[in-house]
């Protein structure tokens, strides 16, 4: 009985301490897209982070997500969990975000390393009439679930420069950004009613 008590008690500590974690990225990501231009809607810019973070997390579990995004990975080629790939979350927290409707923020997809094992792909926000290069990152599978993000020249996970040196070595682009934006996929983010048919297919290892 008392190992239990202390199970649910260090439970709820648990999630709390996820809930405040969630909460801090979600106030500093809404003032991250405020940042992007001065005609920015600072509501737009709350609901789109509070939906990405939820959406994220929801994912999560609906997937079945293990502790680490490449072992879900590995399950998935197990057939032992259907999704879960980085194009899955990109996906889906992108058919939540499409549904806000934005006005004065603007969607794009992602792509890293395509056809490599380094292979991710992303959701990139930018403010209207801004370059690609210049948006924000928004990754649910790199840490399974939580979402990840941060200005896209700034991910170093995902650029050969100063802290992540290895990479230039297996890809010859030291210093340049491996974030490259797709241009069919951006379509559906934008105009679904378009490319209805259109469902992403995970690259094959």
């Amino acid at each position: 009985m008392i190992r239990t008590v202390v199970f649910i008690i260090a439970f709820s500590l648990c999630v709390n301490a996820v809930w405040a974690n969630d909460e801090k990225s979600i106030k500093k990501l809404r003032d991250a897209l405020v940042a992007l231009a001065p005609d920015v809607d600072p509501s737009e810019a709350e609901l789109l982070s509070v939906t990405a973070h939820t959406a994220s997390r929801n994912l999560a579990r609906e997937y079945r997500i293990v502790w680490c995004p490449a072992f879900q990975n590995v399950l998935i080629h197990m057939g032992k969990r259907q999704r879960g790939y980085c194009g899955h979350y990109t996906r889906d927290i992108g058919e939540r975000l499409k549904e806000l409707n934005l006005k004065t923020l603007v969607l794009h997809w992602g792509g890293a390393y395509a056809g490599t094992m380094d292979e991710n792909n992303c959701l990139v926000v930018t403010a209207r009439n801004q370059p690609f290069e210049d948006g924000i990152v928004m990754d649910g599978w790199r840490r399974a679930g939580r979402l990840f993000w941060c200005p896209l020249k700034k991910d170093s996970d995902y650029d050969s420069g100063e802290g992540a040196r290895w990479r230039a070595t297996r890809h010859g682009s030291y210093g340049v950004t491996a974030w490259k934006e797709d241009p069919l996929y951006t379509a559906w983010l934008r105009d679904y009613k378009h490319l209805y048919k259109w469902q992403w297919q995970p690259t094959v290892r």
